[in-house]
């Protein structure tokens, strides 16, 4: 099935319509640790384009103090709190809580009131206190970064619709080591769980919303 075949069967059966969003935004990193974004890492891949997209991005969510939420995948020495994931995917073994691979990108100049979740499976709520921290500052929409887009990004996206965050998925700000797992992840979110735009689009978007002063 082609592409175009594909898009016409999703559209038949009504998928792809947009979220409605809010006007208190968070912009949530996932994953951009050195680990997915160095390819030094067994995990990693050149992700300097969309690193520097996703940069964009927090400049202007910065600029009208928005929150902005940092996720990184860790695990101890023993790697014993891995799971059934770590048979699946060994190589997560070397992102020790403590090491380079699992700081974030410094490219991201994440700052000290910005709070980095620590998470040990894909979705970025997963086992974590995500959703507090999103309640607790009256969230109302997402913009979604990060990596990988097939893994830990469509995890996450599935979870944002089903906690009820509307969310924008920039497509230049999201990243996977292999073209084709991409370009497929992103045409399921776009029709079942988020809406996948531009990074010109979304800080269109971060245009109109007011800006944040005095939260917590």
């Amino acid at each position: 099935m082609t592409d175009e075949q594909a898009r016409e069967v999703y559209a038949a059966a009504g998928l792809g319509q947009s979220v409605t969003l809010g006007s208190r935004p968070a912009v949530l990193v996932v994953d951009f640790s050195c680990g997915f974004t160095d390819p030094e890492c067994t995990l990693g891949a050149d992700m300097t384009a969309e690193v520097e997209a996703t940069k964009r991005l927090l400049d202007a969510a910065r600029a009208k103090g928005l929150p902005v939420v940092f996720t990184t995948i860790g695990y101890e020495p023993s790697l014993k709190d891995g799971g059934l994931w770590l048979q699946k995917v060994p190589s997560l073994g070397d992102l020790q809580i403590g090491g380079r691979w699992v700081e974030i990108d410094p490219r991201l100049e994440p700052r000290e009131d910005e709070t980095v979740v620590l998470k040990k499976g894909a979705s970025a709520f997963f086992g974590t206190n995500l959703a507090s921290i999103l309640v607790s500052q009256q969230i109302d929409s997402v913009i979604l970064c990060g990596a990988t887009t097939s893994g830990c990004i469509r995890a996450t996206a599935i979870d944002l619709l089903q906690y009820g965050w509307p969310t924008l998925v920039p497509r230049e700000c999201v990243g996977d080591r292999a073209q084709a797992p991409h370009e497929a992840n992103l045409f399921d979110i776009q029709a079942k769980y988020a809406d996948v735009v531009s990074v010109d689009d979304a800080l269109a978007y971060l245009e109109t919303v007011p800006e944040r002063v005095g939260v917590a």
